[in-house]
């Protein structure tokens, strides 16, 4: 028998309200892991949305991404380990690969509502 997530109700309106996904579209950086964990290889990417456990990106269709990297925010010098979920040409779905401290999504959140007024 398959294993079904949401089959408790009353926990569904809760994660929705945990993992609500706010849009910033700020730049960011996606950093290649590396043989012996270089961090040498690098490309730019526009963050859409962001939320606790994962983001959606957008990238040019024509560039491989690896399914496991480091995600850099402009402006913010912690990278956040990502797995790739899904990939639809442009539009590249990441999973953190721990949910983020919610103080540190509400900074996010804050720095991109400020500098695009």
């Amino acid at each position: 028998m398959p294993y079904v997530m949401d089959q408790d109700t009353r926990l569904k309106g809760s994660r929705e309200k945990a993992f609500e996904k706010f849009p910033i579209d700020r730049p960011g950086k996606i950093i290649f892991v590396g043989r012996h964990l270089s961090t040498k290889t690098s490309f730019r990417c526009l963050i859409r949305t962001i939320s606790l456990y994962g983001a959606e990106l957008e990238i040019s269709p024509h560039l491989p991404v690896p399914n496991n990297f480091f995600l850099e925010i402009l402006g913010i010098h912690d990278d956040i380990g990502c797995t790739v979920i899904r990939r639809e040409e442009e539009k590249v779905s990441v999973g953190f690969n721990m949910l983020i401290d919610q103080e540190f999504l509400h900074h996010v959140i804050r720095l991109s509502f400020e500098t695009s007024h």
